[in-house]
């Protein structure tokens, strides 16, 4: 490669970056996941488009496409709050397993009797669709809050099936079925347990180094939090365990971890995630052929309707069943089933292996994720909306950014109050901070000053706290208590944990 044609290469993907970023405000507006844009893009780029860009590479597309799922876990293991999956830890695990092994068998058999495909085919497209994409959900739902199980239950869900997906979907695509079905089962779990190990453990030692070591600049954070969960994925793959659990518990240990300067890292982890999720989408949607998509289009309709309307609602009934989840939620639950990023990037790895019909499995997953995610995406806001699941009652909590002060052994606590925020009218002597933190500085419609006793806060102010490192947790967790439940927030019991 040139210099010259360097520069092509940089103008072309500068554009299609700034498309992309416009195409979010149009898929927001309309409420179409943006993945529809980012495939559309490609499509339009490919040789079937006004670009006519010939490429068919799948195995570089597989490789691409695990990098960027890496990047969006580690994303989504970041924003995932543990006080939310916590109590929907049991029901996402069931739904992450056992309702994987359910959606599989009911859809891999329909795909055999009702379209006609051999067992081997039927089984890989069961499990390459089984898995959901918490970006394609949450893309569509960011509007609407949710109560916080539904909200736990389907984030956990979608950052934990990704592991036992693959491994069957690779298992199906390089050996075919396995004939002891218990010896599948059992390489799954060690897996899974592998993984789940290493990503606790790199995500423990990474937030622990993080919160004792000062680094000379602020940026470095960010840069620090995404290298340790990349590592977390590259540490589970090499030994053998699924590098997908890792890299997403990881990065949710290091987000509930309270790490410095952490809405900068929130902020640079999410472009990331953006980035790798436009860059994906447009590869994905040059190695599709649409002229060869004709004789997949009914296949795909009649696999989708059977996953969407069957597999997904009796894994939903089946896993919910012993945690007595109310009818609402589970009908959320069901209709919130999206296939978005992982489904395509699954379908290259039969094609990369020579698995007979490949083409086909590609082709019909990939009408199915755009068809299914046209009706049920724009359809997910009304849904909640009508089972009365997004009545927004919550109030809103607050960002406070930390940054060491390692010299005075204490911290500096950048507090955001948000609209929805029951701190709006508390006294800063009713904030009863503990002994060792104070406010020190109000920053309000542009103006700062040193607040008195009696300084009443508002929604929009922005407080400087400093901490020392004995209380710095406990100054949080009363921040946050009264960001939720006001100046009583101690007698009401409301709780402070992130």
């Amino acid at each position: 490669m040139s210099i010259h044609d360097l520069n092509e290469l940089l103008l072309v993907c500068s554009l299609v970056l700034l498309v992309a970023v416009a195409a979010v405000r149009i898929s927001s507006r309309s409420g179409l996941p943006s993945l529809l844009v980012y495939l559309g893009i490609g499509m339009l780029m490919g040789q079937d488009g006004i670009g006519g860009i010939q490429f068919d590479n799948a195995e570089l597309t597989q490789v691409i496409g695990y990098a960027a799922l890496v990047v969006i876990l580690a994303e989504g293991g970041l924003g995932t709050k543990w006080k939310e999956i916590k109590p929907a830890l049991p029901a996402a695990t069931a739904l992450a397993l056992v309702g994987v092994a359910v959606s599989v068998g009911v859809t891999a058999s329909a795909a055999h009797y009702l379209v006609g495909l051999e067992w081997r085919q039927a089984l890989i497209i069961g499990a390459v669709v089984s898995s959901t994409d918490a970006a394609a959900v949450f893309s569509v739902l960011r509007k609407i809050p949710l109560p916080p199980r539904v909200t736990g239950t389907l984030e956990a869900e979608s950052g934990f099936n990704d592991a036992p997906v693959v491994i069957l979907v690779v298992s199906f695509s390089t050996a075919g079925p396995f004939e002891h079905w218990y010896v599948l089962v059992g390489q799954i779990l060690l897996e899974l347990a592998i993984g789940a190990a290493l990503g606790i453990a790199v995500g423990w030692l990474g937030s622990w180094g993080l919160r004792h070591v000062a680094l000379p600049a602020s940026g470095l954070y960010p840069i620090a939090v995404m290298a340790i969960a990349v590592a977390a994925y590259a540490a589970g793959a090499l030994a053998h365990g699924s590098g997908f659990l890792a890299v997403y518990l990881a990065a949710m240990v290091m987000g509930n971890a309270r790490l410095p300067h952490w809405p900068a890292t929130r902020g640079f982890a999410e472009g990331l995630g953006w980035i790798a999720q436009i860059g994906m989408f447009v590869l994905l949607g040059l190695l599709v052929t649409p002229h060869e998509l004709g004789d997949d289009i009914v296949p795909a309709l009649i696999i989708g309707l059977v996953l969407t309307m069957v597999a997904r609602p009796v894994s939903v009934v089946l896993c919910l069943l012993p945690f007595r989840v109310p009818w609402q939620e589970q009908t959320l639950m069901s209709w919130a089933g999206l296939r978005g990023a992982v489904p395509i990037i699954l379908a290259t790895i039969p094609m990369v292996s020579g698995v007979d019909g490949s083409r086909g499995i590609f082709n019909i997953v990939f009408v199915l994720v755009v068809v299914y995610t046209l009706v049920q995406g724009p359809t997910l806001p009304w849904l909640a909306r009508t089972l009365h699941l997004g009545d927004g009652s919550e109030a809103a909590d607050l960002g406070i950014e930390s940054a060491p002060l390692e010299q005075l052994r204490g911290h500096l606590l950048s507090v955001s109050i948000p609209p929805g925020s029951r701190m709006h009218g508390v006294e800063i002597n009713e904030l009863r901070l503990p002994a060792g933190a104070a406010v020190t500085l109000v920053v309000r419609e542009g103006t700062s000053f040193v607040p008195l006793p009696t300084t009443v806060l508002r929604r929009g102010d922005e407080l400087l706290v400093v901490a020392t490192d004995p209380v710095r947790d406990a100054a949080e967790r009363r921040l946050r208590a009264v960001g939720r439940g006001g100046k009583l927030a101690g007698w009401l019991g409301t709780s402070g944990s992130a």
